[in-house]
């Protein structure tokens, strides 16, 4: 990086305290955020056990999204330090935690993954290598390529993908792929929005993004098409999966919330793109899987012969 970046904004000091390191290294690797993956994977286990599958399944899904996340951003967090605590809209992280810790809560999760893939079925833990590749491979391609907004949506797909293997034994279905490219066009269009805040930083240590290379209009033009894009495949993916009414009124709902996040994201105000980016697509996501719940319940209550499995979730393996 240009000497003339290092030399202006010195790293802060991790929070002291037993307490202070776990909250800063939560806030860290923005925790919160297992919001954006997580109502996409649960919407492809409700559909793939048309309900809810046993209690042990579920808990498993839960710990492999939570620690795969954890990892990924642990990685992201270790990979990307010397950049981020010059970067003046990211210094602050510095002060949250230290270089080290991530790498070893990085380690620590990609144990966590490995196990929690081990005791759903023999194709979570085939699978599980290839998807630690994916979700760990990401964080380094803004070193080579403008299109690393491509390869983070690659990662989080990657989500209704595991919870549908972890379900079902098996992805020959075509529904888990169509949601899973739902996902890869939401997130791809999300942080093309997410990195405009970083254009002029990218531009000086020169860091690959598209909204540097093309430009914050550019990037917002595609971020809108994506978005398109991902809710015509959600409409295919409720057609294809027979989901009733309740679907399709929140397909209403996720529309309106995609149009307030472009018109949130047309500003140069950095809270009103934080607000677009977090707030709007934490609603995207919540609105999908209550839609879907619903959907399945709706079905289950206007067709007895629908088979539909809710006291499953009680019973064990």
């Amino acid at each position: 990086m240009p000497s003339s970046v290092a030399m202006t904004s010195p790293p802060g000091k991790p929070r002291a305290g037993l307490f202070g390191h776990i909250f800063g290294t939560l806030e860290l690797i923005k925790f919160s955020h297992s919001v954006f993956a997580l109502p996409f994977a649960l919407s492809a286990m409700l559909v793939a056990a048309h309900g809810v599958p046993d209690i042990w399944t579920l808990l498993w899904i839960l710990w492999c999204l939570v620690s795969a996340r954890t990892a990924a951003m642990a990685f992201n967090r270790w990979a990307d330090w010397e950049y981020d605590v010059f970067n003046p809209r990211t210094k602050r992280r510095s002060e949250l935690g230290t270089r080290g810790s991530t790498m070893a809560l990085c380690v620590i999760a990609l144990a966590a993954f490995l196990f929690g893939s081990a005791q759903l079925n023999f194709l979570c833990l085939v699978l599980c290598p290839v998807a630690c590749v994916i979700i760990l491979g990401y964080s380094l391609t803004k070193r080579f390529t403008a299109y690393s907004h491509a390869f983070l949506g690659l990662a989080l797909a990657a989500a209704p993908m595991g919870a549908w293997a972890a379900t079902t034994g098996s992805l020959t279905s075509p529904l888990p792929w169509l949601l899973a490219a739902a996902v890869w066009c939401w997130v791809f269009g999300f942080d093309l929005i997410y990195a405009t805040m970083d254009v002029d930083f990218d531009r000086q240590v020169r860091l690959h993004s598209y909204p540097a290379k093309h430009g914050v209009a550019a990037a917002l033009r595609l971020a809108r098409m994506l978005h398109l894009l991902t809710w015509l495949i959600l409409l295919a993916f409720g057609s294809l999966a027979g989901l009733g009414m309740p679907y399709y009124v929140a397909m209403g709902l996720i529309f309106l919330a995609l149009i307030v996040e472009h018109i949130l994201c047309r500003s140069s105000d950095l809270a009103r793109i934080n607000l677009a980016f977090f707030q709007m697509n934490a609603l995207v996501g919540l609105i999908l899987v209550i839609g879907v719940g619903s959907s399945l319940l709706w079905d289950f209550f206007h067709n007895p012969n629908y088979d539909v499995i809710f006291s499953g979730a009680w019973s064990s393996k």
